[in-house]
């Protein structure tokens, strides 16, 4: 069987189909995107606010853990429409790897939101609406897994629970429940056919926060594709409906891009080794380079507590550095141009004036990874424009809060321009520079036959998006949107 391929562009939105279609031979799965701020300029002010609300996301404790949830507010840079339900129904979701479970808005919620300035319409799930809706019992293998052992006071015919409290006081509640989700899988070279996996997910029944009423970037809910077995991908790939492979490519130029679920064999990825027992996509960089020069810096500073390795995040906006490699490495980028009028913009940012071209001027920075593998980032990637001024992409998490102090966090800006595999199979990472507005070549594990997937731009104007059709892809998306940690 193929895997499923999903795709993000600067616009997001899922390919809907009608109905639920029988076994397919092949299971690429494809899922048109939107970029939340799309035509929008975007501020020092609202990117650094989504990067914080995150962050709080990805190190907050959670109360009762019953799996990684993530949140579909205002920190979500991108999101998908699926079809959920026979018949099925359109839903807009945050698509989030940094998240495990997938969770939409239900019939029964009185806090959720009912409208959204995203130009979207929002949808609230019914159960009783889908034939192929069920409730999942408190006894169910995935609700004692999920719940870390058997719930106490469990009885026959008992839905089983979940609640998420976050680190700035929202919340999701509400009861898992087992729906067919709908997707376009690829059938030959840039072409798909609709297909559909059975999902658990929760139905939330009570929001608060940001995730409520109030929240006027509203969604209908998360889709999570993180690494326990709870997420989307583990559950699909369980079914044999794909591999637990997928890969990303944020066009940072044109705002196009790819997301799929399955073996990329064109174009090749070296990789490097995920950390072991970390709850997040994390990796071991061992080297930062600036131009030609290395940073003296040793290994430890990459290990703060129990948070091992860096972590790649495409839901965040700008990258963060611990204040070890964060002063040397903005002092070398500046130290290129001695005449350079450096300004602070707002206390924590380094902007300066500069008329020519930014990639001439200053040096690319290469961050190096476990197993020889490198990210190169150019001048126009971590620099950009800002009320006349460019300005430096680099943070200090060292100024951060103490829950995310000294945080090595690589967020979009590092990520775009490559195309990002995450091979869950063989838990490993990789990357390479590509041209995300093209295609990538992905690999039928059984039959060995490899079919062509594109980049493809939806408007947000446009109609939904036929399942015959490519998808869209966004730049900052929320796709690697990213990580609830718990226990962090």
């Amino acid at each position: 069987m193929l895997p499923a391929l999903l795709f993000l562009t600067w616009v997001l939105a899922a390919s809907s189909g009608a109905g639920v279609v029988g076994a397919a031979t092949s299971n690429y799965g494809v899922f048109s995107l939107k970029y939340r701020y799309s035509g929008q300029e975007k501020s020092l002010s609202v990117l650094k606010a989504h990067d914080t609300q995150r962050q709080l996301r990805i190190l907050a404790g959670v109360d009762l853990p019953l799996g990684g949830t993530g949140r579909a507010d205002a920190v979500g840079l991108y999101y998908a429409k699926i079809g959920i339900g026979t018949p099925a129904k359109d839903y807009y979701v945050q698509v989030d790897t940094g998240s495990d479970l997938m969770w939409v808005n239900c019939i029964q919620c009185r806090e959720c939101p009912r409208r959204s300035s995203l130009g979207i319409d929002l949808t609230l799930y019914d159960i009783e609406d889908s034939d192929t809706g069920k409730l999942v019992s408190c006894d169910n293998p995935f609700c004692i897994e999920i719940s870390g052992g058997p719930l106490s006071g469990c009885t026959a015919n008992m839905s089983c629970p979940y609640i998420e409290i976050y680190g700035d006081g929202s919340s999701t509640a509400g009861y898992f429940v087992k729906d067919v989700v709908q997707y376009a899988q690829v059938s030959g070279d840039l072409q798909t056919t609709t297909a559909n996996g059975s999902v658990i997910f929760g139905c939330g029944e009570r929001q608060s926060g940001d995730l409520g009423s109030e929240n006027e970037e509203a969604l209908d809910g998360l889709l999570g594709f993180g690494k326990s077995n709870s997420s989307m991908i583990s559950q699909l790939a369980s079914s044999g409906d794909v591999k637990k492979m997928f890969a990303h490519c944020l066009d940072g130029t044109n705002g196009g891009g790819i997301f799929a679920i399955g073996h990329v064999v064109q174009p090749k990825v070296n990789t490097t080794p995920m950390v072991p027992d970390q709850p997040h996509y994390s990796v071991n960089m061992t080297a930062v380079q600036v131009g030609l020069e290395f940073l003296n810096l040793t290994m430890d500073v990459f290990e703060i507590g129990d948070r091992k390795g860096t972590i790649l995040d495409s839901g965040t906006t700008l990258a963060y550095l611990p204040e070890i490699i964060y002063d040397p490495l903005v002092s070398k980028i500046i130290a290129q141009q001695p005449d350079l009028k450096v300004h602070m913009v707002r206390d924590e940012y380094t902007c300066f004036e500069y008329s020519e071209s930014v990639d001439e001027g200053f040096p690319n920075v290469t961050f190096h990874f476990q197993n020889s593998l490198t990210l190169n980032v150019h001048p126009q990637e971590y620099l950009f424009p800002f009320e006349g001024l460019w300005c430096i992409g680099w943070q200090n998490s060292g100024m951060q809060s103490s829950d995310r102090k000294n945080l090595t966090l690589l967020g979009d800006l590092v990520l775009s321009n490559k195309l990002v595999v995450y091979d869950l199979e063989n838990q490993a990472i990789g990357w390479t520079e590509y041209n995300c507005s093209s295609s990538i070549k992905l690999q039928d594990e059984h039959s060995g036959t490899v079919h062509l997937v594109g980049s493809h731009y939806i408007s947000s104007e446009s109609p939904p998006c036929d399942v015959t059709a490519l998808v869209p892809f966004i730049l900052l998306m929320t796709l690697l949107q990213i990580f609830i940690y718990q226990n962090m």
